[in-house]
């Protein structure tokens, strides 16, 4: 057997197996996995390293223009080489529609920038901000066949969010396409509500962000979208969780046989509402939605990812400078509500998990690729290509050093951002090659691979995604009186 590349003596873990063997590598996919094979043109000795899955990172914001026209710091390159530098070699970015564009515009211009940009593997999810009626019967439909089995809606954000009965027009589509939706749960007037009396008491600090948007608004708003996606029998995932009340909400409906499946990200295990409140505007640099909670939301947090409330890990990179061009862009003392929303964390999402999860004893490895990789291929349609090492799988590995000790600093970084919410941070294990479809795209700190080397990733329709098939009595036609529904 012929190999173009072959990764030698590494331990080879996968959600489910750990086994010392060596990778063979040929025409870009896994073709054999067993000690000894034959020689290679190219070969990596990964004796004393642990070979991983690639990450998939399904939650990042890159080359995004927000609701009010903020433009994310990192571009397709910028944001797809820090994302290899973390251990990753599929990003997942949203195509975002605002108000009164075209789905099939905004993917158009998304698939141009991506292809000529990105150096390692994409897809994308949808935003659906606006769900008139074309985008609903036309537009989805077209999209969803095109490989785009997933989008996420807003229950907050003024010229994002949807109302009830669109959140549920949604659904209904996504149970009849196939497709998974994701919901960004906040519930908006709680939010507007506090946030005005605030400000009407001159209390406009960035501290005041993490006050504006109550957990309580969090675990109101993922009741109800949970209650929306048992009301027509949809999968739905919840994305970004950070506290208590949306943890329990989520693991209630799991208890109770729902499709509902629970992300979260590295802000809500490793930061806290105090972060907010440093000296002058630098609390900005921490504003994000939901915002970091407390050392009790913290450990929910952990504990729903120790038992298995949470699907995903992903970072929700939103990489806004800390400048007038985003984070101030409402000038050097903007109130907290005209703040960009978001913090960067692409490049150390699997590093910040590996140290303080894997080393640290609160997960094992196999559950770190779970979190990090295989659950998001699953959940997204990738799965068996992407997020797992298999034979006939795409050649897509992470060699992590297990050992190794760093300080983060932002100087070490390939992000656009600036700064780091992690700077200081002592971790331990750092990815030191990165292959992506064979392609050797990192290695010992060096970048092997230029922009529109990554490939797009049409998905599946995920069998997690489908409906359960049960449904309550006033949308069963067996039990509503015969009246069709859904």
């Amino acid at each position: 057997m012929e190999f173009d590349l072959v990764v030698r003596n590494g331990t080879v873990v996968t959600a489910s197996d750990r086994t010392d063997c060596d990778v063979g590598i040929r025409d870009g996919k896994i073709v054999a996995l067993m000690k000894g094979l034959p020689k290679a043109p190219r070969e990596i000795d990964a004796a004393g390293r642990l070979v991983l899955p690639g990450g998939v990172e399904a939650h990042c914001h890159i080359e995004q223009s927000s609701s009010l026209g903020i433009q994310t710091s990192d571009d397709f390159e910028s944001g797809s080489i820090s994302a290899a530098f973390g251990g990753n070699t599929t990003i997942m970015p949203f195509a975002a529609q605002h108000k009164g564009q075209s789905l099939l515009d905004v993917v158009a211009d998304y698939e141009a920038r991506a292809a000529a940009k990105s150096v390692i593997d994409y897809s994308y999810h949808l935003i659906v901000s606006d769900a008139n009626e074309d985008v609903l019967h036309n537009q989805l439909p077209k999209l969803i066949k095109k490989g785009l089995t997933s989008f996420k809606v807003y229950t907050t954000y003024e010229l994002l969010k949807l109302d009830d009965y669109q959140i549920l027009e949604v659904l209904s589509v996504a149970r009849r396409e196939g497709a998974l939706v994701m919901v960004h749960a906040e519930n908006h007037d709680m939010i507007r509500w506090l946030t005005k009396r605030l400000l009407d008491a001159g209390h406009k600090e960035p501290k005041y962000h993490g006050i504006s948007h109550s957990r309580i608004a969090e675990g109101e708003a993922t009741n109800r979208a949970i209650s929306l996606s048992e009301l027509v029998d949809q999968p739905l995932l919840v994305v970004h969780v950070s506290c208590q009340q949306a943890t329990e909400a989520i693991r209630d409906a799991q208890s109770k046989g729902l499709k509902i499946y629970g992300e979260t990200c590295p802000q809500y295990l490793f930061l806290t509402v105090d972060d907010l409140d440093r000296q002058g505007m630098e609390g900005a640099m921490f504003c994000c939605s939901p915002p970091p909670r407390d050392a009790s939301s913290q450990e929910a947090i952990w504990t729903g990812i120790q038992n298995g409330t949470f699907q995903i890990v992903s970072s929700d990179h939103a990489p806004y400078r800390f400048d007038e061009t985003a984070k101030l862009q409402a000038g050097p003392d903007a109130p907290f509500n005209k703040i960009a929303n978001g913090i960067p964390g692409i490049e150390l999402r699997m590093p910040l998990l590996f140290s303080e999860g894997v080393c640290k004893g609160r997960i094992d490895l196999h559950r770190f690729v779970e979190l990090t990789s295989t659950n998001a291929a699953r959940l997204y349609g990738l799965f068996p290509r992407k997020g797992t090492i298999s034979v006939g799988a795409d050649a897509d590995l992470a060699i992590w050093d297990p050992d190794v000790k760093y300080t983060v600093s932002w100087d070490d970084l390939h992000d656009n951002v600036g700064y780091t919410p992690y700077a200081g941070m002592e971790l331990t294990g750092w990815p030191t090659t990165v292959i992506n479809r064979g392609r050797v795209v990192v290695d010992q700190g060096q970048l092997n691979a230029s922009p529109g080397d990554g490939t797009f990733v049409p998905r599946e329709h995920s069998d997690l995604a489908k409906p359960r098939g049960t449904l309550v009595r006033e949308v069963d036609p067996a039990r509503n009186f015969g009246a069709k529904i859904l």
